[in-house]
């Protein structure tokens, strides 16, 4: 019984602190669709003879959205979307069929795969000697260009991927072996391919070795050793010198005593 008293009490309370704070809110105006430095330091509460005055909530704009860079032009980019993959291009059925069958067979919808792999075919064809040459070193730079670039492109949008980080690496240096070996063979061949697929040729320095500083402080040891034995060496050779000088004075002397 007394529970239901005192719930009673509490809401007639809080009933009248409610009717008092709506009708503060009403006598105080606020214009819709204003943003002052006031409301903007976050929601404030004021105390108005008694009760809490809570300013209404300020509507805040998006952002305008951030424009993406764009990257290099992929090398898959010349290749049209008309076009038919490679295992439909020489089916000559494929050439006169619906265009809807069209479009499913052509590289509009086609996967990246089948892309890359008509890509080779095209820088195979640049390079390759005859129509059957599919194993000289000229197919596989070619095989092995199309294979860094595109490790190049996905590397781009996917940076911590250091599984194809290797992968590419390890194909640049199989390309750069292949290059070397060409260009000592072939050298007429060894600009052919270059020139058609865009590859520019570096010379690899005449000695590499990564600088640490163990590898540092060991050459300054080493440096160290070396002048100190070129001085040994330089202080034994005058003594040397002088020996030599003294017992050619002795000789001579000894002579000119046994001719007296």
């Amino acid at each position: 019984m007394f529970t239901n008293i005192g719930l009673r009490a509490v809401l007639k309370s809080s009933a009248g602190v409610l009717r008092e704070s709506s009708a503060l809110c009403s006598a105080v105006t606020v214009k819709p669709w204003t943003c002052s430095s006031a409301l903007l330091s976050g929601p404030t509460v004021s105390r108005v003879a008694g009760s809490f005055v809570i300013p209404p909530p300020v509507r805040h704009y998006a952002r305008i959205a951030k424009t993406r860079m764009t990257g290099p032009e992929s090398q898959l980019s010349d290749l049209a979307p008309t076009m038919l993959k490679m295992d439909y291009a020489a089916v000559p059925i494929a050439q006169t069929t619906d265009d809807l069958v069209k479009r499913i067979l052509s590289l509009e919808l086609a996967s990246h795969s089948d892309k890359l792999q008509l890509k080779k075919e095209q820088l195979i064809a640049k390079v390759q000697r005859d129509e059957h040459d599919r194993s000289s070193v000229e197919v596989q730079v070619a095989i092995l260009t199309a294979r860094i670039r595109n490790y190049q492109e996905h590397l781009l949008k996917h940076h911590k991927d250091k599984a194809n980080k290797r992968r590419m690496l390890m194909s640049i240096d199989r390309r750069k072996k292949l290059l070397k070996n060409l260009r000592l063979v072939n050298y007429d061949a060894f600009e052919k391919v270059c020139e058609q697929l865009g590859i520019t040729y570096t010379f690899p320095p005449e000695y590499y070795r990564r600088e640490t500083r163990r590898w540092k402080a060991k050459k300054e040891f080493c440096i160290k050793v070396f002048k100190a034995v070129q001085k040994q060496k330089a202080e034994q050779r005058l003594k040397m010198k002088q020996s030599l000088a003294s017992t050619e004075t002795r000789a001579t002397a000894a002579k000119m005593a046994e001719t007296q």
